[in-house]
């Protein structure tokens, strides 16, 4: 007889998962599917990162590694907080996981007690809500539009407080919106926090190095927040390594060692060779950062024209990450060949299946009226992807 815990029962499967493998079945099938739904990006890891990992093999590092990861690699996260993000970070305030995924996933279990909350603007990443679920915490949802370019302010982030209160999950670069904070936003948000000193903020960078604005501002640098932020990042985003499953989290010296002491049970030190691949990304030639940057700002250009094109999408211009995340509530009601789109998880399955198209529907973002549309794919490919778009939504009347 099956027998299933509360825990693994409350939660969601991911949308992103579950319509990226759809895609994938129908490739296999042989249907030209454009896949827009993937959260990463389609360049190959770079040459120099790669030949890092070969000559760890060569070296045999192939033995269990530390809980927190090796000491060089936390070292050299120290000095990219440090010289990048103004942060101050001792090694032993540093944790090597599997993943930025891993990284939140720790520090919730860590200090969330049953029934606490944690506060998450929304449109959130699909995971955020699940993994607070996990820590058997409360989710309070703090619901944005367009109109405010997804992004909370003062006064809404004030009113979602409660005594229960115990941290804020932040996310800039946005997935999925592609919002970023700036600092006089950060600024003000900060000076709400600053008169909450039980509450801690978890803000997750992992889209730091796409971004469009010229500027990065941690919540991290504030110094009223000093001792309460958990800042999250890692190589997958900026250095194409999302396989290589490597996150890192600066923290308060208790929770590290809180984090340390999980990981240490679930699932010790993540993978030697990824952790010395991480090593020379973040300490090797930089370049390869700006040129994904750039191609990702033609192709948030090319992607926000083809949409201004679209009647009756309302979308927001994105200033980072690789996504774009339109309103598409319009053409709720209508139909096609007699079947209704009811909702956005109708409009992404149309799509997929009548356009060969591959979306994300909003719902799994906690934004019900949207779709993402992720434009980690070749210029041609968008092209292409958003003239079937265009006609597919012509088609319903």
């Amino acid at each position: 007889m099956e027998h299933l815990s509360k825990r693994i029962n409350s939660l969601s499967s991911s949308q992103t998962i579950a319509m990226n493998t759809k895609s994938g079945e129908m490739k296999a099938q042989g249907i030209d599917v454009i896949n827009l739904s993937v959260g990463e990006p389609d360049f190959p890891t770079p040459d120099h990162i790669k030949e890092a990992a070969k000559k760890a093999i060569d070296n045999n590092f192939t033995f269990y590694p530390p809980v927190p990861g090796y000491l060089d690699l936390r070292q050299a996260i120290c000095r990219k907080f440090k010289v990048q993000n103004n942060l101050e970070f001792t090694p032993d305030q540093v944790v090597v996981s599997t993943g930025a995924k891993h990284c939140i996933a720790n520090v919730l279990i860590c200090i969330i007690n049953p029934g606490e909350e944690v506060i998450v603007p929304a449109p959130y990443w699909v995971s955020y809500v699940e993994m607070v679920k996990i820590a058997e915490g409360k989710n309070v949802i703090i619901t944005t539009d367009v109109e405010s370019d997804f992004k909370i302010n003062a006064e809404q982030l004030e009113k979602a407080i409660t005594p229960k209160t115990r941290a804020l999950l932040l996310c800039s670069p946005n997935n999925p919106t592609g919002s970023v904070y700036s600092a006089k936003e950060l600024e003000k948000l900060a000076a709400v926090l600053a008169k909450y000193p039980d509450i801690y903020v978890i803000s997750d960078e992992i889209y730091e190095f796409i971004n469009f604005t010229g500027s990065y501002k941690s919540i991290g640098e504030f110094t009223e927040l000093a001792g309460r932020v958990i800042t999250v990042n890692g190589v997958s985003k900026a250095y194409a390594m999302t396989g290589w499953r490597i996150g890192y989290l600066g923290a308060p010296l208790w929770i590290a060692r809180a984090v340390n002491k999980l990981q240490g049970q679930m699932t010790s030190g993540t993978t030697t060779i990824a952790q010395r691949a991480a090593l020379e990304a973040l300490t090797g030639n930089q370049e390869c950062t700006s040129s994904m940057n750039e191609a990702f700002r033609r192709r948030r250009d090319l992607m926000v024209k083809q949409l201004s094109d679209i009647p009756g999408i309302k979308y927001n211009i994105p200033e980072g990450a690789f996504y774009v995340f339109p309103d598409v509530s319009s053409y709720f009601g209508k139909s096609y060949n007699g079947k209704l789109i009811a909702n956005a998880e109708d409009l992404c399955l149309y799509l997929l299946d009548t356009a060969h198209i591959a979306t994300v529907p909003g719902d799994g973002f906690g934004a019900p009226n949207n779709v993402r549309i992720s434009y980690a794919n070749s210029d041609e490919n968008l092209l292409k992807a958003m003239q079937r778009l265009k006609n597919a939504l012509t088609e319903l009347k």
